[in-house]
């Protein structure tokens, strides 16, 4: 798991994440330290909160760790619940329709970077 302080905005570089896959960083987000799941889709980078909206809990099984399921969705460890990677909505498990709350992110010179930051 990376971690990036404030007022640094870069997350990772895009080509240390994996196509298809997960990855955990730390940053700060209105002066909180936050975990954050990355998932790369070619050159798309999207990012969310790593909590899911059921119990609040971490969505990784060991820090870092992501499952995904069979259908390609992001499952939350604890519950199960299961989330389609477009835009992080429960489709199934207990929190179904719930969201995971996005975090803005943009791809710029082969670097993942907080969006507006």
């Amino acid at each position: 798991m990376s971690s990036v302080s404030s007022p640094e905005t870069e997350l990772a570089k895009l080509n240390d994440l994996p196509d298809g896959g997960f990855h955990a960083v730390t940053a700060t987000l209105q002066g909180d330290a936050e975990t954050l799941v990355l998932y790369r889709d070619g050159a798309q980078v999207r990012a969310w909160l790593n909590v899911c909206p059921h119990a609040g809990r971490a969505l990784d099984w060991a820090p870092g760790q992501f499952l995904k399921s069979r259908e390609g969705h992001l499952v939350c460890a604890v519950h199960g619940a299961s989330f389609e990677l477009e835009g992080g909505i429960c489709v199934a498990g207990p929190c179904k329709g719930d969201s995971l709350r996005a975090v803005p992110v943009e791809v710029r010179d082969g670097r993942v970077l907080l969006a507006g930051a």
